[in-house]
Formats: structure tokens, sequence, C-alpha cells
């Protein structure tokens, strides 16, 4: 949907090739509805999340795949159509890894479940080889504002989901600025969860939309924008850095919302 799509590409796949980052987590990750399938050898590297998933030869990821491809970088991946967007796109999430995925998990965090309605939500994960004991996801959460389906209730299941897991990371558009007090992002730390941005010791000053947009203007002050785009784990790690990527300052912006990467320290 992004205006230079293939310009916007061409930078997304140069900073994955220079970052090389061993997991990526996108949302509003699109393919068209009528596009041509593609499956068997076109499809390498993909682990399907859900049966009869159709991929189709725009989807997004599978583009950014098969260009990093081309450059000698391997990626594994998986995509989950989540609804209908502008009549036209398949509209999903999305999970990368350089390392193959060993097993997927989608878990449906909102009360409709509509492919025809854009509040339907759902978050994907993955266990990958390298990193066996630790799961990973997408997610994209509604607003804590919206009473048809509010961030509470998303929030509540998906917490309540991972108490399974020794070890996750839940990564994307959470939708609750932290700069907001008493909503979803007090939410979350309340749940005992762990914002990488809070543990890491390099940062800057993590803004990921760069205007403060409608609905959030008289919550927020004194900033030019929001921190709304995060990664949380369930366990206290050792978060070398964070900083926030394709906001023109480190790489072009390529979508209305910037990037993050962190560096977790391993032993």
């Amino acid at each position: 949907m992004e205006e230079n799509y293939s310009e916007k590409l061409a930078h997304f796949v140069e900073a994955i090739c220079v970052e090389k980052p061993q997991i990526i987590a996108l949302q509003e990750v699109n393919q068209t509805c009528n596009a041509k399938e593609v499956s068997g050898e076109e499809l390498a590297g993909y682990y399907p999340c859900e049966i009869d998933i159709r991929i189709r030869e725009d989807n997004h990821v599978l583009n950014v795949v098969n260009k990093l491809r081309e450059k000698g970088i391997t990626y594994y991946w998986t995509w989950l159509p989540l609804k209908k967007g502008y009549e036209k796109y398949d509209e999903g999430i999305a999970l990368m890894s350089l390392s193959p995925v060993m097993m997927t998990d989608v878990l449906h965090i909102s009360n409709v479940n509509d492919y025809d309605n854009w509040k339907t939500r759902k978050i994907l994960g993955f266990r990958v080889e390298e990193l066996p004991e630790e799961w990973f996801y997408s997610v994209h959460f509604g607003w804590w504002s919206d009473e048809e389906e509010p961030f509470q209730e998303q929030w509540k299941k998906t917490d309540d989901y991972m108490e399974r897991y020794q070890k996750v990371w839940l990564l994307g558009d959470f939708n609750n600025p932290a700069q907001v007090r008493g909503e979803g992002y007090d939410m979350i730390v309340d749940s005992a969860w762990e914002d990488s941005y809070v543990l890491a010791g390099n940062k800057d000053e993590g803004i990921t939309v760069g205007a403060v947009i409608d609905g959030w203007k008289e919550k927020i002050s004194g900033t030019d924008g929001m921190r709304i785009d995060q990664i949380w784990c369930n366990k206290k790690v050792p978060v070398k850095s964070t900083r926030v990527i394709f906001n023109g300052e480190n790489y072009p912006v390529i979508s209305d919302h910037y990037g993050v990467i962190i560096d977790v320290e391993r032993s």
C-alpha cells in the first residue's frame, strides 16, 4: 500500500542486510487478494502457521525474503492473514528468523473473528532452532478506548495465555504510548512484563511514530511523537541497546511507524 513501494522495499532489504536481526516481527503485512498464488519451491523458507493459507506473488514478506536470498542471506518466515483491507488486500502479521522455524502458534485475542471486520485481531508466534526455549510473537493490539474491542480484554487474553511459557517476547504495535499513565502501558508493567527500552543500557528517545496523532493529543504533551511500538519480555533480560530505525536518521522512513531494534546479551 505504501507509495514508492519498490524503493521502500529496497531500503528495508538493505537495512536487514546490514543489521541481520535474528528475529524480525512485522505488522500490517499485505498481499493483493487476487494476485497469483505461489507454492512449492517458490516458498523457500516458509513455515505455515495455519492450514489453507494462500501466499500470493506480491506478498510483502515473500518479496523481502526473495530479495535477501538474491543477496545470499536466508531468512525463514511465517505469515498470518487477519482481515481484508481496503476491499483488495489480505492484511496480516509476520515473523522472520535467521534460524529455521520449529513451531508456530496463533492466538485469537479480539472478540470478533470476521475476516471482513477490520477489528479482528490475532497474534502470531514461533520458536526457532537457534533459540528453542524462547517464543516470539508479532502483535498488533487495539486501542485502550475502543468500547467494542478494548485493549484491556485483548491484553488479559494474551497475558493469561503466555503463562505457559518460561520465556516469551512480544514485539510490535501495542497502540498504547509509553508516555500515557494509567492505561495500556501501565497495565503491561503491572502484569510483571519487562519493557526492553527500560532495560536497555544504551537507548535513544525511542519515538516510533513521529507525531502525536488524533486521540492521543489530549494525553501527551511536551513531545513530538510517541513510543508506541515496543518489545516486551516476561523475564528481566540484559538488553545492551535499543535503537529506532527507519526514522530518517537511522535508515530512510518507509512507513508511518518506525522500527525498533534491540541487542540482547546472551550467555
